[in-house]
């Protein structure tokens, strides 16, 4: 797989949270971060998705945001 974004990250699916039109994937990371994204149900079906395969975070953002209490 080669893509243009740089942030790219390497996990397992830990967990597929399927709501009406949208799922929330749950993806560790091998130093046990979890990363959340809510993806429609249509493209976990596409990518056949699967709680404990393997599986990348693509990050592709212009903007990182940062807030505190």
């Amino acid at each position: 797989m080669k893509l243009s974004a740089r942030n790219q990250f390497k996990g397992i699916v830990k967990s597929i949270t399927t709501g009406a039109v949208n799922s929330e994937v749950h993806i560790e990371l091998a130093d046990g971060l979890v990363i959340s994204s809510i993806i429609t149900n249509g493209a976990v079906e596409n990518l056949g998705l699967t709680v404990g395969q393997p599986a990348f975070a693509v990050i592709k953002a212009t903007d990182v945001l940062i807030g505190i209490e």
